[in-house]
């Protein structure tokens, strides 16, 4: 799989996965105030979309440049520093990444040990909660994308231009 097919395939889920629960969600608030019913598994499968969509999402918020940067110190320095800081940065937050990703993985495989279902789903807690191995999998990914991008100079280190990346990658899908 290409970058751009994983590009396009992380925007899919992600509007899926936000479709899915508005619907769940508003699908609950009919059938219990308006025919006093309701799914017994509906805030438990929302729980677990939105655990989807907040770790696919960082990822996509990193791909595009979006997310919000501190620059108040790195402003002030040099662009020669200010890459430097963010290549710091970077490899800080791709330590984190390979925590989380252990810690999601042993998880995973321990719920797969167990055989665990979730409460309300008739679904292995393994499947839904392998979230966090496969978010911190694309987390990783986006910021190595990112890493090699300032290094080449060819993204600038957050918060100096930073957030008007999605315009660009807008336009450059477009071929402006």
């Amino acid at each position: 799989m290409t970058l751009r097919a994983l590009d396009r395939v992380e925007e899919l889920l992600l509007g899926g996965l936000l479709a899915a629960m508005t619907l769940l969600t508003f699908l609950q608030v009919v059938l219990r105030y308006v025919f006093n019913s309701g799914l017994v598994w509906a805030l438990e499968a929302t729980v677990y979309l939105f655990g989807w969509l907040v770790l696919l999402g960082i990822s996509n918020g990193v791909r595009t440049g979006s997310h919000l940067a501190v620059d108040v110190i790195t402003k002030h320095l040099s662009p020669r520093a200010q890459k430097i800081v963010a290549l710091a940065a970077a490899a800080l937050s791709l330590l984190y990444v390979a925590l989380m990703l252990v810690g999601g993985w042993t998880l995973v495989q321990r719920l797969y040990a167990f055989g665990n279902l979730a409460h309300d789903i008739p679904l292995p807690r393994w499947i839904l909660l392998s979230s966090l191995p496969i978010g911190f999998a694309l987390l990783g990914l986006r910021i190595v994308q990112a890493a090699v991008g300032i290094a080449r100079g060819t993204v600038p280190p957050a918060g100096h231009g930073a957030g008007d990346e999605p315009s660009r990658l807008v336009a450059a899908e477009r071929g402006e």
